[in-house]
């Protein structure tokens, strides 16, 4: 190719480089120059052009581009007409997206002039959407350079194609618990039917049972009876093991277990499966968010026809963090590792107690000057969680005085004498039905900081198997904790003098530790415990 500046009266049969505009006239890059376009342009006063002349062993870029997009054609793609050296392939039909990205990979490294970009692999798209773009770089592109890539895609061809989404009909199973919320499920299956709306699925049956793998068993073989194309579970609590109730549940009914857990954040704690033909999905539980996790790419692929094999999860980690993961150090600079907007959080200090071994309200005890438990509950607020209960029984219009001014709710606990419990169960009831979780501060640790707070409602994210987030310091747990709504029913139930230690000890797949401050260890119960923190020290 030759290229650079010519007499414009030389310049007939060339490429011109750069668009023109003179006057009325007007030549866009890429124009080949006829006579009467020379004679125009030198008439104006034109005597110079930048041009390029292609050999005898080269093709143009329009020509090129689109011999090569048909070559790269499969199922599902048509060819746009080729401009300026671009031809764009794009969708006929609504499904998903395959690339052999090996195959453009080699096509790229034949010659620079020569360029092929695509979608990612497995993307979902609707009918018309754009899948590729071929792009001859220069104004031609050699004949040779041409043929090897046209041999390679008819090699490894088809190289782009469009799985169109089929009619199917998904059986929908969900496990409960004592306690859940009929309300959870109507959410879920919105939001399942929410995913569907693209493809040409429906929930042809959905079933409700105990969380137990006996009963889930029954619902497996009644679904897989009923022949639907897919089953999917959304279980009462994350999967935790190959061995939990629903992969127990899918192998009593006689079904296998493909794979448990897959390298995309979120969505980690997807189960792949199968009843005889039919695909079965223990989902994770970010699956009740609208937002893209894991089972989104499990679910396209099986409502467009395309198998989904534990290879094929196993190959999904690149790509794969959808999400900033809350529990790395500093994961972009702000004052506060916040919650994701997404959890709904509350709060609940304890401030109901006597203070037996303080001879006072410790409560209104002063650390550097301020009552302790004033410090505790701005702590709470400038943690970002809302709302935030303060019980009170002991002394409670003193303690709620020492509150004046703050955006708390005040909840006076009439039998706090009986115990830690009841505080518990009346600030539980206090809080609003549909939160995801709650924090459970006790009003006696005045080095407990905003930032320790923020931590844990960072790191807090029940479908993950973070259902219980809890601050230690130097191998030692602390407080406060963060519970789930699930666990809400357990804490309401106890009694007595009794804290949730005993669940904890009872969950410990769902707890999740932080490493923060000494301030998460230091509480005052004493009069010492009052000195030494006011001088500097731990309690």
């Amino acid at each position: 190719m030759k290229f650079g500046p010519v007499a414009t009266l030389s310049a007939e049969g060339a490429v011109l480089a750069h668009a023109i505009r003179h006057g009325d006239r007007s030549f866009h890059k890429g124009h080949v120059l006829t006579a009467a376009d020379v004679a125009a342009l030198s008439g104006d006063g034109i005597d110079a052009v930048i041009v390029a002349r292609l050999d005898a062993d080269e093709v143009s870029e329009n020509e090129a581009a689109a011999v090569l997009a048909e070559a790269l054609c499969g199922d599902g793609v048509r060819v746009a007409r080729a401009f300026t050296g671009r031809a764009n392939l794009h969708a006929t039909v609504a499904g998903v997206f395959s690339v052999k990205a090996h195959a453009i990979d080699a096509i790229n490294a034949i010659d620079e002039a020569l360029t092929v970009a695509t979608l990612p692999a497995f993307e979902p798209v609707a009918s018309g959407a754009m899948l590729a773009t071929i792009k001859v770089i220069p104004y031609g592109v050699k004949q040779a350079s041409l043929n090897a890539a046209l041999s390679l895609a008819k090699a490894l061809g088809p190289v782009a194609e469009v799985a169109p989404y089929r009619p199917a009909i998904v059986a929908l199973i969900s496990t409960e618990l004592p306690g859940t919320k009929r309300t959870l499920h109507a959410k879920n299956r919105a939001t399942l039917e929410m995913r569907l709306a693209d493809s040409r699925a429906i929930i042809g049956s959905e079933r409700i049972v105990a969380h137990q793998p006996a009963t889930l068993s029954e619902a497996v073989r009644d679904a897989a009876a009923e022949r639907p194309d897919l089953v999917l579970i959304y279980a009462a609590t994350a999967i935790a093991d190959r061995h939990d109730v629903i992969p127990s549940g899918i192998i009593a009914a006689g079904g296998e277990v493909l794979r448990f857990g897959m390298p995309v954040d979120p969505g980690n704690l997807l189960l792949l499966a199968r009843h005889g033909n039919v695909p079965v999905i223990g989902l994770p539980g970010c699956a009740r968010s609208p937002k893209l996790n894991g089972f989104d790419w499990v679910l396209q692929r099986l409502l467009a026809s395309l198998d989904v094999t534990s290879d094929d999860i196993a190959r999904m980690g690149v790509g794969g963090l959808l999400k900033e993961i809350p529990t790395r150090p500093q994961p972009r600079e702000r004052p506060l590792p916040l919650p994701r907007p997404s959890m709904s959080i509350g709060a609940i200090v304890l401030a109901a107690g006597r203070s037996s071994r303080m001879g006072a309200a410790k409560q209104l005890a002063l650390i550097d000057g301020e009552p302790m438990l004033r410090r505790t509950v701005e702590a709470v607020i400038g943690s970002g969680l809302t709302p935030v209960v303060v019980v009170t029984g002991h002394e409670a219009e003193h303690v709620g005085a020492a509150l004046k001014g703050l955006s708390v709710t005040l909840v006076r606990n009439p039998d706090y004498a009986r115990g830690l419990s009841t505080s518990l169960k009346a600030g539980l009831e206090a809080l609003p039905d549909d939160l995801d979780g709650a924090l459970i501060a006790l009003g006696d640790m005045p080095r407990v900081t905003a930032e320790d707070i923020a931590a844990l409602a960072a790191a807090f994210d029940p479908a993950e198997g973070r259902a219980i987030v809890v601050p230690v310091h130097a191998g030692k747990r602390g407080n406060p904790v963060l519970w789930a709504q699930a666990f809400f029913p357990e804490i309401k139930a106890l009694s007595g003098d009794t804290g949730a230690k005993a669940i904890i000890a009872a969950n410990a797949e769902a707890v999740f530790e932080v490493e923060r401050g000494p301030g998460v260890l230091t509480d005052v119960d004493t009069p010492a415990d009052l000195r030494a923190v006011n001088e500097g020290g731990a309690a």
